[in-house]
Parts: structure tokens; sequence; C-alpha cells
């Protein structure tokens, strides 16, 4: 196995992991699929780090590197859509990912990596085992329906 960055070749792989994350929410799919995943691709700042074995991505995780203002002008992060097929779970695959993630944001000078995780997942725990902590911060969603 090893972890790289994901590439448009990797869209049905990386569509198929996210189908597992989203379960009943959409996922960009077909032609216009594809299109967005490579505008995610391109974003400045974003990167997918993506494990890979037998020739296919198995776990994702994506990180976004925003520039800042305070803390001197050094970047926040933030972490999303990390998933690991259900089929390799609890082999420290995604860990091994989210590792991966965080030393990327650390390398941007990143102050603070910040990611949410629904409350019905049950993948606090994970993050906690990362060192990533509810202590400080209350995180809080608005979505527009």
């Amino acid at each position: 196995m090893k972890i790289r960055q994901a590439c448009e070749d990797d869209f049905d792989a990386v569509t198929k992991l996210y189908r597992e994350l989203a379960g009943d929410i959409p996922v960009a799919a077909g032609v216009d699929g594809a299109a967005q995943w490579k505008i995610v691709l391109s974003h400045p700042g974003t990167t997918v780090f993506g494990a890979e074995t037998v020739g296919r991505l198995v776990a994702v995780a994506t990180l976004h590197v925003l520039p800042n203002m305070t803390f001197g002008g050094r970047p926040y992060a933030l972490i999303e859509n990390v998933v690991t097929a259900s089929t390799y779970r609890g082999r420290g695959i995604g860990r091994q990912v989210m590792e991966q993630a965080v030393s990327a944001a650390w390398a941007a000078g990143a102050y603070k990596i910040m990611l949410l995780t629904r409350q019905e997942c049950g993948a606090s725990g994970f993050y906690e085992k990362l060192g990533f902590t509810a202590n400080e911060k209350f995180g809080m969603t608005l979505r527009h329906e």
C-alpha cells in the first residue's frame, strides 16, 4: 500500500468511496462529476490524499490549506471527506492517510487543523487517537437546502 495524492484517473474509485461516506447524500457523478473532480484537484491549497492498494484507492482525505490574516498570516487547514472502504477498515489505512494530510498541513505552515465529523457515525474516537480534540472549540454548521 502507498499513500499518494489523488489524480484525475482516480475519479471512479473516489466516487465509490464518497458514495459509501455520503449514504443518501448525492455525490457528483458522470461527466459533471468528472468535471467537478477536476476542479477539486486543481483548487489552490487543496490536496486529496489517498491510500492505494492493488491498483485502486481504498481510502481518501481532502486537505484544504486556507490563507489567513491572524496568527501572523499563517494559514489554517480543514480536513474533509475522510473515508476508508468498509472492507479495509480497522487496518490502519485511514490513519496513514490522515497522518499524511496532517503532515502536509504542518509543512504548509498551518497553525491549526479543523475537521467536523457526524455525531452518529462514531468516528470521533478515530480522530481523538490522532490528537484531535473537541475541548477547545465548538463546531457548528449552517446548511443551505
